[in-house]
């Protein structure tokens, strides 16, 4: 589904990602793991069509460079860890925004289509009871949920995540993954998604890229690329030894 191929990008004159290569297939989530300032942003930025790069990015074996901006629009949706809420849509015309690139023309509306497809999806994520409330009036954890929908009626292929689960609290966290890879699994769909915490992408991702400098550390299955050996040459620390630090501490506590 999507072909990376020596990537390289940044900003003005100083760049970010070094010759990086990779692949996602089709029912797939593929993880991308590294510590702040690594060039995971900046990664998803460019295989968005954002920002410029060198090498080559194809959906479905088309270079990017050769689609428009609509036609990415039908193929992929960004979705970052937070969208900015400037101006008070109510929840149901924020997530109706995200038709618009299967719109016929400019000065047409949307079609029952876009409705009947809209509002499935806010029932699919429990948002039908406050479809007609003002956005900015919303909790973080129901306007994440609000962009996500917005993304899945853009009905795309592939999915890029830029750490959507920041804002949330633990149970939307679960919540907001568990609907995602419910949606990937439907007709080969695709997510790229960068996360930060390991066990979520233990249990979530079928494969991991980890980016060290910019550069592909490794990139493969989850279970053989994150090894304590390789988590602590990214981040510095033996992570697998604190995970289990950790979870010891849970064990004796329940012996209490």
């Amino acid at each position: 589904m999507l072909e990376v191929r020596h990537i390289r990008t940044g900003y003005q004159k100083t760049e970010i990602i070094h010759d990086v290569s990779f692949e996602v297939s089709r029912g797939e989530f593929l993880c991308i793991v590294g510590p702040n300032g690594c060039g995971k942003t900046t990664l998803l930025r460019a295989v968005a069509g954002i920002l410029p790069y060198q090498g080559e990015v194809c959906y479905d074996g088309t270079s990017v460079a050769r689609l428009s901006r609509l036609e990415i629009a039908q193929k992929a949706a960004f979705l970052t860890q937070m969208s900015e809420v400037t101006f008070p849509y109510t929840v149901r015309e924020t997530v109706l925004l995200g038709r618009y690139s299967h719109r016929k023309g400019l000065l047409s509306g949307y079609s029952k289509d876009d409705y009947r497809i809209t509002d499935e999806t806010l029932e699919r994520l429990d948002l039908t009871s406050v479809a007609d409330r003002m956005i900015n009036q919303l909790s973080g954890g129901q306007l994440q949920r609000v962009f996500l929908a917005r993304a899945v009626v853009q009905q795309p292929q592939l999915i890029l995540l830029d750490e959507p689960t920041n804002h949330l609290d633990l149970s939307f966290q679960l919540q907001f993954l568990d609907y995602l890879r419910d949606w990937m699994k439907e007709s080969g769909r695709a997510v790229l998604g960068v996360l930060h915490d390991v066990n979520l992408v233990r249990s979530y991702a079928d494969r991991v890229l980890l980016l060290q400098n910019g550069e592909a550390l490794a990139c493969g299955p989850t279970a053989e690329v994150l090894t304590g050996d390789r988590l602590q040459t990214l981040y510095g620390i033996d992570v697998r030894r604190w995970m289990l630090d950790s979870l010891k501490k849970w064990e004796d506590g329940n012996k209490e």
